[in-house]
């Protein structure tokens, strides 16, 4: 009994904090004719995907759209993505990429963030939009019980609305949850409620007032592995004598439930689909094609225990730690790789030279809570510049490497609650003057001829005391 008021307290708090967000709404202009909200739980990171079908009831124009998240998802909040469907048939429909920013407003009521969703084109009175928009939820699923033993399942609480969070009037809503599997202990029902297979269906509700909230919990089973990576720290050096050498940095944990009791290897690989069905022992690192060079170790020396395959359009290391992570257990490896320069470095009509290189991590269906990417250019680089399709810290270094005099130059970019859907090319732009490139090569030879000089004028010099 006790074990439940927590999970209970935080579902009547969740409600209280809410109940100020009653009395104000942002426009009674735009109106919400059909909003259909779809979220994913079969992984560890929540996807939510909302279909909205809006309408300008007033005079001016709109041409901005604002969507609003509950305190409790800020935090968790990755990244949001919009666009917009032109054509009323769904095979002559084609989509249009939206700018989502997230926008400040001096009445938000009781923390609640926004983001501003630019319409392609501003929308007249009486005229209507179809949006589309994606938004993915980090360390949302909260494991209960938070400890469990190596035969026991892995059961998690999933905190979230019956109705869709939003400061205009909403007609006609939906809301379906999909579940990993059939195995749901428990589920707020708020009626009209229906579970079918794998899919909760909250709603239809109709007319609902702007910031209606109605507080749901999913307890359900998910034993699908919690990789989160604490941090991750990859360095990209660039030499312009033609490669790449990528070095990468873990501090993995398994962030779900805790592994209680004693682990039993004997049994973990006699009963694999009994015993520690929420561990994990593989993972997939999607590399670029041609990739050369891969070592995989940790702090003890090389890890043999991994496959690459390549081809020209994609590499992938399957790697394997060396012992099974449950839940609470950690792991730190590098993995490095080199790369062939001519594939990612290109040059500029304005003649400055350019990284063409992909954010984020390559580790699949993972979370990173903290992604460093330092860029270390060539000595002699300057005016170092990134251009990056999310918002990022960045700042510059200095990195001194063999036969460097002034040092080179390291552009540091920072992101933190980094999921897959950050995968995207970014590049750094600098300018390099050629004449750098001799500066080796020259200092090289100084030293092998003075090195000659020194040698010659030993030889040639009589240093004894008397003949």
């Amino acid at each position: 009994m006790a074990a439940l008021l927590g999970p209970r307290l935080t579902l009547v708090l969740f409600s209280f904090a809410f109940l100020s967000l009653l009395s104000g709404s942002y426009s009674q202009e735009i109106r919400i004719l059909n909003a259909e909200r779809r979220i994913d739980l079969t992984s560890h990171i929540v996807k939510v995907f909302l279909t909205l079908k809006v309408e300008n009831t007033g005079t001016p124009t709109a041409s901005e759209i604002l969507l609003a998240f509950p305190p409790a998802q800020v935090d968790h909040l990755a990244a949001v993505k919009a666009q917009a469907a032109i054509g009323k048939k769904k095979k002559q429909r084609t989509y249009v990429h939206l700018d989502v920013k997230p926008k400040e407003l001096p009445d938000a009521p009781n923390g609640t963030k926004y983001f501003s969703i630019s319409l392609p084109s501003p929308l007249n009175s009486g005229e209507t939009a179809t949006l589309e928009v994606l938004y993915i939820l980090t360390h949302s699923l909260e494991p209960f019980p938070a400890e469990i033993s190596q035969s026991e399942p892995q059961l998690v609480y999933y905190h979230d609305s019956a109705m869709i969070l939003s400061p205009y009037h909403i007609k006609k809503q939906t809301t379906f949850i999909k579940t990993p599997s059939k195995k749901v202990e428990s589920f707020t029902r708020v009626e009209p409620t229906n579970r079918a297979g794998l899919e909760l269906k909250y709603g239809p509700y109709e007319d609902r007032s702007p910031y209606s909230f109605s507080p749901i919990i999913v307890h359900l089973e998910n034993n699908n592995p919690f990789a989160v990576v604490e941090e991750l720290v990859r360095e990209v050096e660039i030499s312009h004598w033609g490669n790449l050498q990528i070095t990468e940095h873990y501090k993995l944990v398994h962030a779900g439930a805790r592994h209680k009791g004693v682990f039993s290897r004997v049994e973990y690989q006699s009963r694999p689909g009994f015993s520690g069905t929420s561990s994990f022992k593989h993972l997939l690192a999607r590399l670029p094609p041609r990739v050369h060079s891969v070592y995989y170790r940790d702090g003890i020396g090389n890890i043999s225990s991994s496959h690459l395959r390549t081809d020209y359009q994609k590499s992938e290391l399957e790697i394997e730690p060396r012992y099974p992570l449950f839940g609470g257990w950690k792991a730190t490896f590098v993995i490095g790789y080199g790369l062939p320069l001519q594939d990612f470095l290109f040059e500029s009509p304005d003649g400055k030279r350019y990284l063409n290189f992909s954010f984020g991590c390559p580790l699949a269906e993972t979370v990173v809570d903290k992604l460093t990417i330092k860029v270390v250019l060539p000595e002699g680089s300057k005016d170092p510049s990134a251009v990056v399709p999310f918002s990022v810290d960045q700042h510059l270094e200095t990195k001194y490497s063999y036969l460097d005099v002034v040092g080179r130059t390291v552009l540091v970019l920072e992101k933190k609650n980094v999921v897959p859907e950050h995968n995207a090319p970014f590049q750094v732009y600098y300018s390099f003057n050629k004449i750098f490139m001799l500066a080796e090569p020259l200092m090289l030879v100084s030293v092998f001829f003075f090195f000659f000089i020194a040698c010659v004028a030993y030889l040639h010099i009589d240093l004894s005391l008397h003949k």
